[in-house]
């Protein structure tokens, strides 16, 4: 229900938001490549604004999910360390488990 509430009270209003902007910014714009040569078009891009906006925006999650993803490499990497460990150290818990089990069963009873 929260989670409904959020997305009626930020994202529909961000939604509306991005839609103005894209219709309002459909004229073409050049996105020169390279600095000493603005004029060059071998170097250049024409497409709408928000068009150029929307590639930034994805190649950023893109290049921000990956740095994240490399940068939490050591912690996976001692995640899958430690359950190995306890998975052995539960190996051994439960065969010295059994084995006292198995002692206690040869005990004369009283």
């Amino acid at each position: 229900m929260a989670k409904k509430i959020v997305n009626l009270l930020i994202l529909l209003p961000l939604g509306i938001i991005l839609i103005i902007f894209c219709v309002a910014n459909r004229q073409a714009v050049t996105l020169a490549l390279n600095p000493f040569r603005p004029e060059d078009q071998v170097l250049s891009l024409s497409a709408p604004l928000f068009v150029l906006l929307f590639v930034a925006l994805i190649l950023g999650m893109i290049v921000g999910a990956a740095v994240t993803w490399f940068a939490q490499g050591k912690h996976r990497k001692r995640a899958r360390n430690q359950s190995r460990e306890a998975v052995r150290w539960q190996a051994e818990a439960d065969k010295h488990r059994t084995r006292a089990e198995e002692i206690a069963g040869q005990l004369p009873s009283k």
